[in-house]
């Protein structure tokens, strides 16, 4: 039974970039942002503006029509709130006010033009928002400029911004990469920002990053086609920008068919600035950000109380609040395993204890599948989600952890090697002795909450015990206990249940 939405909770962003124009509608104002319609336009507003000072009338006359499509959708979705915002484009062309008078108009609100230290720090809230504790350097490249800033956790520091967003820099270089190489590399190397990423992580934002990740994804044979936190070696991102560029220079990205037409020219330029910033700053890794202003801005409007929550955790009880048979249940299995690891003593880090807790919550819901295919049902669902604040391996342990429940143990059974190899040994064992827990709980309880308090662990030496409170002795059963022994094995003990 799904959770009715309430009339007028959804808040919408206009976003007027350089070189899209974007609606996003969010269910709510939440810590979890859930985006129930996405829409852009390539305009190319930021296009002629390094060379003429203009928007283009052509780029301005199809934003105004797209603009016009987005406040009508508003209305019909009844979106309680509409937050409107601009970027290099429009704050750098002598036409931009004009233009923005008359989107203002249309759109029915104000509109606020981004400055670059503004635009800066919005994208590094945006990677705060859907990256866990964050370190290293954001860089968000638009379609006008490029805004670059230092993020620890939740401070973010001052920013700069540059004018290498990719119709910019097309614009400058009078499309021509080797101009275009030169304006980057004396651009970057007075960046000091850029020091401060030695052997941290670059965060890479920006619907062109996104695009070089799409194709490194297809050209690796990656099991998951999620862009948010996708990461690279920077060694190997470095080589990959290289070879991008050798390819534009024999005239071959035109034929790369996973990027929109409008952004095949720009992927060069993206590729040049990120080769430069890696050159520069040094990162450890690059990862990439589908988080950037318009989550930074909504998330800059949540109360402090709500920006301290875990954005992972806010996604999974969501997801068991509208998906599992008992959401109350769920919060009950936590506690359950909690127990358990002290029991048995199994070391946990924080990150561990976070996985843990969200595949918790996200045990049951899978249950409305066909129950021969509820394991892999449910770990496409979980790896594929449209949540952030989790890695790539942290998605493929929660998922495994939750199609181990279902599917069981046995090597007839067992997940897509793909999968099982974007984690450790270690981890791989950790969610198959998770899935081997939520088997016995679910078992016990059929998912039904009041009852996994009633029972209890306990431990003497090389045995481990399953006790259950008199009134649930009749639970008690041989498939419950054959599955208790196996989860025993798992920590090298032996299993048995108690009655008392």
């Amino acid at each position: 039974m799904t959770r009715p939405r309430k009339r007028g909770a959804s808040v919408a962003v206009i976003d007027i970039g350089s070189n899209s124009v974007r609606l996003v509608v969010y269910e709510a104002l939440a810590r979890s942002l859930i985006p129930i319609f996405n829409e852009k336009t390539l305009c190319g507003l930021g296009r002629e503006v390094q060379s003429t000072g203009l928007l283009a009338p052509d780029a301005v006359d199809k934003a105004l029509t797209s603009l016009k499509r987005f406040r009508a959708l508003c209305r019909v979705m009844q979106v309680g709130r509409v937050f409107a915002i601009a970027t290099a484009a429009c704050r750098d062309a002598s036409n931009g006010p004009d233009f923005i008078a008359k989107a203002e108009r249309i759109c029915a609100v104000k509109i606020e033009i981004l400055s670059g230290p503004r635009e800066a720090r919005l994208s590094a809230l945006g990677v705060v928002s859907g990256i866990h504790h964050p370190d290293g350097i954001v860089g968000d490249l638009g379609g006008g400029s490029l805004e670059l800033v230092e993020v620890h956790r939740n401070s973010v520091r001052s920013g700069v911004t540059l004018p290498l967003g990719g119709l910019a820099l097309q614009d400058l270089a009078h499309k021509s990469l080797k101009r275009a190489d030169r304006i980057v590399r004396e651009e970057l190397d007075a960046v000091a920002q850029l020091k401060a990423g030695r052997g941290r992580t670059f965060y890479a934002v920006g619907g062109t990053w996104r695009a070089l990740a799409r194709i490194h994804i297809i050209q690796s044979g990656y099991p998951l086609q999620v862009m948010h936190g996708y990461s690279i070696p920077a060694a190997d991102a470095l080589d990959f920008a290289r070879r991008l560029r050798r390819l534009a220079a024999s005239n071959l990205l035109a034929d790369i068919e996973v990027v929109a037409d409008a952004r095949r020219p720009l992927l060069a330029y993206a590729a040049l600035v990120l080769e430069h910033i890696i050159r520069v700053a040094r990162p450890k890794t690059i990862v990439f950000s589908t988080f950037g202003v318009r989550e930074g801005l909504l998330h800059e409007k949540l109360s402090e109380a709500e920006r301290a929550k875990d954005g992972l955790i806010c996604a999974a009880e969501e997801l068991n609040q509208l998906m599992s048979r008992s959401a109350r249940h769920a919060r009950e299995l936590i506690e359950w395993t909690d127990r358990f690891v002290r029991v048995v003593k199994l070391r946990e880090t924080e990150e561990d204890r976070r996985l843990r807790h969200t595949a918790c919550l996200l045990s049951d819901i899978g249950w409305r599948v066909h129950p021969d295919h509820r394991g892999e049902q449910t770990l496409s669902l979980v790896v594929n989600g449209n949540f952030g604040a989790v890695s790539h391996e942290g998605r493929a342990f929660v998922g495994l952890s939750v199609f181990y429940r279902y599917a069981g143990l046995s090597d007839e059974n067992q997940p897509p090697v793909t999968m099982q190899e974007l984690l450790s040994p270690a981890q791989l064992e950790r969610a198959r002795l998770l899935g081997a827990a939520f088997r016995v709980a679910h078992l016990i309880s059929a998912a039904r909450p009041g009852v996994l308090p009633a029972t209890h662990f306990s431990s003497n030496g090389r045995k481990l015990m399953l006790v259950f409170e008199h009134r649930l002795g009749d639970l008690v059963a041989d498939r419950v206990g054959g599955r208790f022994k196996q989860l025993a094995r798992l920590v090298s003990r032996s299993g048995s249940i108690v009655r008392r």
